[in-house]
């Protein structure tokens, strides 16, 4: 495992408990020692992670989208042999995982690349796993992926590419579903003569309504502090694939006006405190460990999105 950020570790804790011996690296070697110490096989480089690999081996990325995984691929790639495996499981572009499937099919490397859900409760309830790429390679993974999810919770779901378009769309429905149940409870806030409880209404809802859902669960959770809850700044980054979600609406003419207005009202939370982006922050916060911003937090996001640079990273997400 190279990446022992809140995914990574979790992952790799979890495959540990299952019985598997995990060599673990990340840049930060206090993650490795904490990785060690739970279990793992700590490496202090990346030279030394591949040392400790028997062939055939499985090297698992968990870093962000971007440059990071493009070095780390190029880093790890140069060190293996034919007959070894790179599953990409951060969220990366599927065009990008496409043309590196193809680039290191001629040294007789495997890419898999791994959508992986399932955010900081993944290590208690297990990850969903939505995998691409050669199926020989899918196969040999098959101990490790059904370890790492829960009761039909992985699926190999089609050639190079699949597992990560399958989770841009994912995460776009992700988009739109949080916009929803924010706009719902800002309505609610909104009735000041009813003086409703939100906290318990989300929890009502959770028992027998047609929309409980986890993610419900999640809003019944972050309003149970309401003075934790009012501190959040409503200032939602987006991490691209919502971005890469409406392009791929576009260009393939498929109307997504849901998901649209979802990443806009992202961009417009940047602009002014709504509600609305705060339950969406105080959500993020819940399944997936992402930041939420104070104040002053929240300024210094606004003047670095004014130059975005390379959408596909964001490291608060």
């Amino acid at each position: 495992m190279v990446g022992l950020g809140r995914m990574g570790a979790n992952m790799t804790r979890r495959l540990v408990d299952a019985g598997h011996e995990v060599v673990a690296y990340d840049r930060d070697l206090a993650l490795v020692a904490k990785a060690a110490d739970e279990g793992a096989i700590g490496a202090a480089s990346v030279e030394e992670l591949v040392e400790r690999l028997p062939p055939p081996r499985a090297v698992w990325l968990m870093v962000p989208a971007g440059p990071p995984t493009r070095s780390s691929v190029e880093a790890v790639a140069a060190l293996l042999d034919a007959g070894d495996v790179i599953v990409d499981g951060g969220n990366s572009n599927y065009k990008e995982a496409q043309a590196r499937s193809a680039a290191l099919a001629g040294r007789g490397i495997a890419f898999v690349d791994a959508g992986v859900s399932g955010g900081v409760w993944g290590l208690r309830n297990g990850y969903c796993l939505m995998v691409g790429g050669d199926r020989d390679a899918v196969r040999r993974l098959e101990p490790v992926l059904a370890d790492l999810a829960p009761p039909d919770g992985y699926a190999h779901v089609g050639p190079s590419g699949a597992g990560h378009y399958t989770k841009m769309i994912h995460n776009g429905i992700e988009y739109g579903l949080l916009q929803a149940y924010a706009e719902g409870f800002a309505l609610l806030d909104a009735a000041d003569e009813l003086d409703l409880d939100l906290h318990q209404v989300a929890a009502l809802w959770n028992h027998g309504s047609v929309v409980r859902s986890w993610l419900l669960e999640l809003t019944e959770l972050a309003l149970a502090e309401p003075e934790h809850f009012a501190a959040i700044k409503g200032v939602v980054a987006d991490s691209g694939e919502g971005r890469w979600t409406v392009e791929e609406a576009v260009a393939r003419s498929v109307s997504a006006p849901v998901i649209t207005a979802s990443l806009f009202a992202r961009f417009a939370s940047r602009d002014e405190e709504r509600f609305a982006a705060r339950v969406v922050a105080a959500l993020r916060n819940q399944f997936g460990g992402h930041s939420f911003f104070t104040e002053a937090q929240a300024a210094e996001d606004v003047k670095a999105h004014e130059d975005p640079g390379d959408a596909t990273v964001d490291p608060r997400s």
